[in-house]
């Protein structure tokens, strides 16, 4: 799937203008928050933002910013959920899910070294996402999207439980975010 596919999916999934009073991010539309709207450049009001803005904010500060074309080269499942976790629970949040993952299935260090789990894709995490893939084929990619999808999951619950707020939005969040992208 070419990343304009992967764009399209997202807005899909995130919809048109909403302005829910229950929603911490606020103001959105096609899924972008009106404070990154204004720090992309856009000044005006949200929902007349034009889809190709928010196209263009989705490849540079969702998809090219944390890196996730060379994850794509690897999985292009995996990036999608990692693209997915990013536009909704910030673009470092997944990588930490996979870096945790792959840490824990590194086979105490005998497959590949640790890594930092620090929400950066850099060398040493794409080269620990390679020996993986490679060491484990088609099961070991089912199982480490498996856990960052777990992950993701624990990551709604905790959500909702720090703000009641949010529990509105749990149902939605697991059916389409956990388990509705590339699962």
């Amino acid at each position: 799937m070419k990343l304009d596919e992967k764009i399209d999916a997202l807005i899909g999934r995130e919809g048109g203008y909403s302005n829910n009073a229950l929603d911490a991010g606020g103001e959105t539309m096609w899924g972008i928050t009106v404070a990154v709207a204004r720090a992309f450049g856009y000044a005006g009001a949200m929902r007349d933002m034009p889809r190709p803005t928010a196209v263009q904010i989705y490849r540079s500060r969702y998809w090219l910013q944390p890196k996730f074309d060379l994850v794509d080269a690897l999985s292009p499942a995996l990036a999608d959920k990692l693209f997915d976790i990013g536009v909704n629970a910030g673009q470092a949040t997944g990588v930490r899910f996979m870096q945790r993952a792959l840490n824990v299935l590194n086979q105490n260090q005998r497959a590949f070294a640790d890594i930092a789990v620090d929400g950066g894709i850099g060398a040493m995490t794409i080269a620990a996402l390679k020996a993986f893939l490679a060491g484990r084929g088609a099961d070991g990619h089912r199982v480490l999207l498996g856990m960052v999808t777990a992950q993701q999951s624990v990551y709604y619950i905790e959500c909702a439980e720090k703000r009641v707020e949010n529990e509105t939005f749990e149902y939605g969040w697991q059916l389409n975010r956990a388990f509705g992208v590339s699962a």
